[in-house]
């Protein structure tokens, strides 16, 4: 079982003991446990990371430059 972060005090004045208990290695602070991350996302940020590129070198030069006017055009419309 993990041991748990202690609470970290209001009073300016406890929490600076706390550090100064941290710092001089009389208490030890442990860091908040990471869930570990979800398959499924994991899964989608692979697609995500290489989906751009994929699509940029399967278009054309002709119609990756209408994309970019088009966008062009958008962004600057008032």
């Amino acid at each position: 079982m993990a041991t748990k972060r202690l609470k970290r005090p209001t009073d300016i004045v406890q929490r600076g003991k706390l550090i100064g208990d941290i710092l001089t290695g009389q208490v030890e602070d442990v860091g908040p446990e990471k869930e570990p991350a979800n398959p499924a996302y994991e899964f989608a940020r692979k697609g995500g990371l290489k989906g751009g590129k994929a699509r940029a070198a399967k278009l054309s030069p002709e119609r990756r430059r209408e994309i970019a006017k088009k966008a062009a055009q958008k962004r600057w419309e008032p």
